[in-house]
């Protein structure tokens, strides 16, 4: 099954990173993924002010720009990653750094 890690951030806080050393950092993150063969893609996403809004209304496209939403968290990145269950998904977000300041939100693709 295939499941989407959002990753999210507040734009509003400095974003430190713990670094590789202690085994905490991405790419420790990136190796544990790999040692499972989980991570299918994945990417940091430019910033919030760069975005564009796209909704269509009255057969009229409307361009906002900036985030999809007011909301204090800002999605900052993605992982896409193939798992067995939730339950192991939900695991290796729990190891992602960002989520020991930030959030990770784990959602399910739609399976036909």
């Amino acid at each position: 099954m295939k499941y989407l890690l959002m990753i999210c951030v507040d734009p509003s806080e400095e974003i430190e990173v713990p670094p590789d050393t202690d085994g905490a950092g991405i790419e420790a993150w990136l190796a544990e993924t790999e040692r499972r063969k989980v991570r299918l893609d994945g990417s940091q996403l430019r910033p919030t002010s760069e975005a564009v809004t796209v909704r269509v209304r009255d057969e009229g496209t409307l361009l906002t720009d900036g985030p999809f939403a007011e909301t204090k968290e800002q999605m900052a990145g993605f992982d896409i990653l193939e798992c067995a269950s939730m339950d192991e998904a939900v695991e290796i977000a729990a190891l992602h750094p960002v989520a020991k300041f930030g959030m990770v939100e784990v959602r399910q693709f739609w399976q036909d």
